[in-house]
């Protein structure tokens, strides 16, 4: 009978004991709004490695500048439906990386394509990846053995660090705004050496620095997701760093401590910051980009409701004919660099009876937060895929280039028609055996307007035929 007793004394302790440490494992509730969580890991290499974004440099890298980061964003709905937003300093996430990790997060956290927007800043002072512009550094087999290890690791750690992210969802509120900085030109229709003599400047361009500030309920500032559409190539150097939006997080974060910073890369193909080439450059163009958001945040933002769509979709973007054996030999006895080593290549699949490809699936993708819209290209796309889907979807759009998989660069139909490098040699620079047709362009615009029905997005569809 004691023994009777003492169990039922015990059985209530163990219940509350059992259901307290079964209620720490759920996720916040928030019926009145958001969930959110973040997360950083460092991603800088512990020894020195081939930098990614430049043919010109000739040995491996020589310290830091600063270090380099991956940083996940969660945002969790009132009804669970969940966005994660995973930005880093690197130069693009290669199509087999970025399956690999997408894939992993769908196995261990039940992540779907649609659901994670993998962005990079595109700093040319970052590390080379495993699969991106094969053709372009000059690397022995130990150089590449180090990005093949550096490579893995990476995956792990952005898997990981969404995972942390994921782990640290509390109540949240979500903003929306826009600023302004001033400092990206476009480098097709502006001469780079020429520039001091200008009185003005040629566009296209698209100034406006999208931001997202994630707050607890007491107001705090938790995250800052912000974005410009500009190259990381102010520096060239064997340095690590983030370039100018390294700096800019860097200073966000001191200004607003406890914030986790994070940049996103626009449509930045053909926008450079110029002048350039010096560190306090970089410093300078980073905090006059910092500058930019600090203003918006300090001014009112546009509540977002608690509601999350997001869809995900491939395209098939045409590829003009492959070259011919002819011309692949006389480049191979009159080119240098990448474009030689790209022509072997290309031979090498010639006669190893391997078909040139036609097409190359391209990853677009559409986020509804609230009323927000956040759209992300796959590549390096032309500003002139940020200025019509504005058109098409309305000016405060969030529209984000260098996601999911970065193949190539992507032109515009009239930049396609003018050449130069964006429009036809870049795609040899990323080993495609072609240049595109100049109907991606419509191709691009029609996806995202179908992609944008799935989420509620109408549009007015006569927009595409002007």
């Amino acid at each position: 009978m004691k023994r009777i007793n003492n169990l039922i004394l015990i059985f209530p302790l163990f219940f509350l004991l059992f259901f307290s440490v079964e209620a720490s494992n759920k996720i916040p509730e928030n019926s009145n709004g958001w969930v959110a969580g973040v997360a950083r890991v460092n991603i800088t290499p512990t020894e020195p490695m081939w930098m990614a974004g430049y043919a010109s440099r000739t040995h491996p890298s020589e310290g830091k500048l600063h270090d380099l980061w991956a940083k996940a964003l969660v945002l969790k709905d009132t009804k669970g439906n969940t966005a994660v937003l995973v930005t880093t300093d690197i130069v693009g996430f290669p199509k087999k990386m970025a399956d690999h990790i997408c894939s992993r997060l769908n196995s261990e956290y039940n992540l779907s394509r649609s659901q994670i927007i993998l962005n990079s800043s595109h700093t040319h002072s970052g590390p080379v990846l495993q699969g991106s512009l094969v053709d372009v550094y000059p690397m022995g087999t130990n150089e590449w053995e180090k990005v093949d290890h550096y490579s893995v690791q990476l995956e792990d750690q952005i898997v990981k660090v969404v995972g942390k992210a994921l782990k640290s969802l509390k109540p949240a509120n979500l903003y929306s705004g826009s600023g302004i900085t001033r400092f990206q030109v476009n480098r097709r229709n502006n001469n780079e050496q020429k520039l001091s003599a200008q009185s003005e400047l040629k566009g296209p361009n698209d100034y406006a620095v999208p931001v997202l500030k994630v707050t607890n309920p007491k107001g705090e500032i938790v995250a800052l997701a912000f974005g410009y559409a500009c190259h990381g190539t102010v520096l060239n150097g064997y340095q690590w760093s983030g370039d100018y939006p390294g700096f800019a997080q860097i200073e966000l974060e001191k200004s607003f401590p406890g914030t986790t910073a994070m940049f996103f890369q626009g449509t930045a193909g053909d926008q450079n910051p110029i002048p350039r080439r010096t560190i306090p450059l970089a410093q300078q163009y980073g905090e006059e980009l910092a500058g930019a958001v600090k203003r918006v945040v300090k001014e009112e933002m546009k509540p977002l409701a608690p509601e999350i769509s997001t869809a995900y979709s491939k395209i098939e973007l045409p590829l003009e004919n492959g070259p011919t054996e002819e011309t692949l030999l006389q480049l191979v006895n009159s080119s240098t660099g990448y474009q030689q080593n790209w022509a072997k290549r290309m031979l090498g699949k010639i006669k190893s009876g391997e078909p040139f490809i036609k097409s190359y699936d391209f990853p677009i993708q559409i986020w509804k937060l609230g009323d927000q819209l956040v759209m992300a290209l796959g590549g390096e796309p032309t500003i002139e895929y940020d200025l019509k889907l504005k058109q098409l979807f309305g000016n405060g759009t969030f529209v984000l280039g260098y996601s999911n998989d970065v193949m190539s660069y992507i032109p515009s139909e009239i930049i396609i028609k003018e050449g130069g490098y964006e429009g036809n040699t870049s795609q040899t620079a990323y080993g495609l055996p072609a240049a595109w047709k100049p109907s991606i362009e419509k191709k691009i615009l029609q996806g995202m307007v179908t992609l944008g029905e799935k989420v509620g997005i109408p549009t007015t569809k006569e927009l595409l035929e002007k």
